[in-house]
């Protein structure tokens, strides 16, 4: 998440998935039904009005069988058909009468949930079903944390330092010189899209195969899937791109990991924003990568990694703490470490996740920032995080994320400061281990316990931290990749 601006606003047996409640009839709330109808949607479908919601189901899958199975490749199939087979069965109903009353819609796996377009009659009739656990607002609203103030452009006194000062800080370049670059390993990105030609991003760009680009499975516009060519208006998703992968092959090494392939998903448009659906989407895309007409999704084409520098805003974007919980959930459960950006309203305690999803939950890899004399950056949101009941240490980990150098739409450099800059640093490294130790790969416990062993450790109390680590404002502390690579 970026500096200066306040939030991006826009994630069982075996033989068989488990039901709950599945296909339910139709029944009345015992509160009444609108009871569980977002205000919002009711505000926004009052006087005759149609507006775009959230129908979330009751009915969950049950994919933790995943966590015994063998590899990345066996774990994000079994997720995706599990999910998959039971959204289907179970949306069933509510399909059919989406389409007797001519509403439209979108269904969704990852979360069991649709997309529906719709007056009040819909509201109402989705409400009054006993399979609808909720009716949640999908507004259109602008994210946060893009860079407002506090970035600027590349000058001639930070030209290019050949290898960045925060790619060194991380440890990239020794992990470099003990062979291991992120060779043979991809990494997504969620964001505002990507100049994908730009020269520090095309080479590593999955869909580039050194003479002509395919944009199938590697590049997906949640928020105008017209756009079938991957592009970046407002720059934010170009630069943390950068941080993970770049290099131009010059002397512009701005990526910790330069030979690790990137692909991404657009969640936000060019004003920067999106909606609680565009971050479930782009989700989906990173679980199962389909090809431009969204069709023929494969699991096996999904990244190891995913960063996430953006966060789903309840005060701005309509979101709730719980919309985004099962995407996250089944995103780790496909193998998939969720990288996610603590946030940029330090430095009170307590306010990673305190206006939104997805840095407070226990299953995000959540990530702090950092500067260059190795203190927090004053911006990066302390813990400790709160949900369903739970307090939780956080954030997991810190990088680098004050006065960042990387790439910016078109073929420039930028600076930028915010949790933003600090996380596609831990994507990067997630790429560096799993290529020096690619039996990780698949296994998120396992790999970011590796990264917590071997961070450099800073103690605190601050913030209810107990005076050692983890605490709430360092995590375990700065990420080293030369370390975790060994």
């Amino acid at each position: 998440m970026s500096r200066g601006a306040a939030r991006i606003t826009g994630l069982l047996c075996l033989a068989a998935t488990l039901v709950l409640g599945a296909a339910l009839p139709a029944a009345t709330s015992p509160d009444g039904p609108l009871d569980k109808v977002a205000r919002l949607v009711l505000d926004q479908t009052s006087d005759g009005r149609t507006s775009s919601f959230l129908v979330v189901l009751a009915s969950k899958a049950d994919v933790s069988a995943a966590q015994a199975l063998p590899g990345k490749i066996a774990k994000g199939r079994f997720v995706y058909d599990a999910l998959r087979a039971h959204a289907q069965r179970t949306q069933a109903p509510i399909v059919a009468l989406l389409d007797r009353m001519g509403a439209r819609y979108r269904p969704h796996f990852l979360v069991n949930l649709l997309q529906v377009t719709g007056d009040r009659a819909v509201v109402t009739a989705l409400a009054d079903r006993a399979d609808v656990a909720r009716i949640e607002a999908n507004p259109w609203l602008r994210s946060t944390i893009l860079p407002k103030e506090g970035s600027r452009p590349a000058g001639d006194s930070e030209s290019p330092a050949a290898v960045e000062w925060n790619v060194e800080r991380v440890g990239a370049p020794r992990a470099w010189r003990m062979g291991f670059l992120g060779q043979g390993i991809s990494v997504g990105n969620i964001d505002t899209g990507q100049q994908w030609n730009h020269p520090a991003l095309k080479p590593q760009y999955r869909g580039w195969n050194g003479s002509s680009a395919n944009h199938n499975y590697n590049w997906y516009d949640a928020t105008n899937p017209n756009n079938r060519v991957p592009l970046d208006p407002q720059s934010h998703g170009t630069h943390t791109a950068g941080t993970m992968v770049g290099d131009d092959g010059g002397s512009n090494q701005i990526g910790v990991a330069p030979e690790a392939k990137w692909m991404g998903c657009r969640s936000m448009d060019s004003a920067g924003f999106g909606t609680p659906e565009t971050y479930i989407t782009c989700f989906e895309f990173m679980i199962a990568p389909w090809d431009l007409d969204g069709q023929n999704p494969d699991p096996s084409k999904a990244p190891v990694a995913v960063s996430n520098s953006w966060y789903c805003s309840i005060s701005l974007e309509g979101c709730t703490q719980e919309v985004l919980f099962e995407a996250v959930q089944n995103v780790r459960a496909a193998g998939i470490v969720p990288v996610v950006a603590a946030g940029n309203s330090g430095p009170s305690c307590a306010t990673i996740g305190d206006d939104g999803p997805p840095a407070q939950y226990n299953e995000s890899y959540t990530v702090g920032a950092t500067t260059m004399s190795n203190a927090l950056a004053s911006f990066s949101s302390r813990g400790p995080a709160t949900f369903n009941g739970d307090t939780l240490i956080k954030p997991d980990i810190v990088a680098p994320g004050e006065g960042v150098r990387s790439s910016v739409p078109t073929n420039a450099y930028a600076v930028f400061s915010g949790t933003s800059m600090a996380t596609p640093h831990i994507a990067g490294v997630i790429a560096l281990i799993h290529s020096a130790k690619p039996s990780l790969i698949g296994n998120v416990n396992r790999t970011e316990q590796l990264i917590n062993r071997t961070a450099t450790h800073f103690n605190s109390s601050a913030c209810s931290s107990n005076g050692t680590f983890p605490n709430n404002l360092f995590g375990y502390g700065l990420v080293n990749a030369a370390k975790a690579v060994r």
